[in-house]
């Protein structure tokens, strides 16, 4: 069975240099790309090839790093064409091994629907990958609403990747610990979840979705905490006034890919509240890689019929990038 993993990473020693330039000092997740990750981000050759075909991965889908581009400025626009060109010219040479999401620059919000048109249109490209929040602008800002609209109209999917907190925030949750500990809990530990979470419950209050009906939206890491809560965000729908009960947004506005947490009861979790139509597969390279061939025996040990193994595994990928029709 064809696997496609859609959250699959990688770096570009341009981007690497420009975060060392122009970052913001305050921002520590540099820290967590050194030694074997940050060789495998850069690294999209013959080694990459290799731990796939040890994962059972057959088609990766390549997106920039976090913090991608969010945290430059005027720069990013150059840099964007730039990875989004590298990328397709990834996926060219290899297609049945590599697709490819772009990079936005999240930063000069009047040439993010631009970059996205040109990255599908004239790359090939499968949609974004974004970090959430630019800065203090939260993704639901007005200034990325032509965003929503250009991924809409393009008929791609939007994925939200986690990026590490503001530092206040990290100061006042995340931190007392030693410096280690302190960026592991504010990222990969907790911090990152919650952030992107957070920012797909703030499009549906800001009513992007009532807006945008068809604009499609990816979470990892089995959704980023809400889906565990979607109890509670229920309620909200008694003091808003949007158009739809919350849990239809999640249900028609929201994918959720694994991001290389192989548990099958968060599987089964999100297909009690989701279904099988809108689950997707996912490694989360490098930063989840294991060896051995743990991402194709978490498929084949799913309790999913044949058919809806098909979905996770590949089906509903193209069937969201319109690569086959529903």
């Amino acid at each position: 069975m064809k696997l496609i993993a859609i959250e699959e990473h990688f770096l570009t020693q341009a981007v690497k240099e420009e975060w060392r330039t122009y970052a913001d000092p305050n921002d520590p997740t540099h820290k967590l790309h050194v030694g074997e990750i940050d060789n495998r981000l850069l690294d999209i050759g013959q080694t990459r090839l290799q731990l796939m075909d040890e994962a059972g991965v057959d088609v990766q889908v390549l997106s920039l790093t976090s913090p991608s581009l969010h945290n430059l400025g005027l720069q990013s626009v150059v840099l964007a064409k730039l990875t989004n060109d590298y990328v397709a010219q990834l996926v060219s040479k290899t297609p049945e091994r590599f697709q490819g999401l772009a990079a936005l620059p999240m930063a000069v919000p009047s040439q993010v629907a631009n970059e996205l048109s040109r990255s599908v249109t004239n790359l090939g490209l499968k949609g974004a990958m974004i970090c959430g929040r630019t800065g203090e602008k939260n993704i639901d800002h007005p200034d990325y609403w032509e965003l929503f609209e250009c991924a809409e109209s393009l008929g791609v999917p939007l994925f939200i990747h986690p990026q590490i907190p503001q530092k206040a925030v990290r100061d006042i949750y995340y931190s007392g610990f030693d410096e280690l500990t302190d960026l592991a809990f504010s990222t990969f530990g907790l911090g990152w979840h919650y952030e992107a979470g957070i920012q797909f419950v703030r499009l549906v209050l800001a009513k992007v979705f009532d807006r945008f009906p068809n604009l499609q939206i990816i979470l990892g890491h089995w959704g980023e905490v809400i889906l565990f809560y979607t109890e509670r965000l229920a309620s909200i729908t008694r003091v808003t006034k949007l158009n739809r009960p919350f849990i239809d947004y999640i249900r028609q506005n929201l994918y959720v890919t694994a991001s290389g947490m192989f548990s099958q009861s968060y599987l089964q979790r999100t297909i009690d509240i989701i279904g099988t139509d809108r689950i997707l597969f996912s490694t989360d390279y490098p930063y989840q890689y294991r060896p051995g061939r743990e991402a194709r025996t978490f498929l084949e040990a799913a309790p999913l019929s044949q058919q809806d193994k098909e979905k996770f595994a590949f089906a509903n990928w193209e069937h969201l990038t319109g690569m086959i029709p529903k």
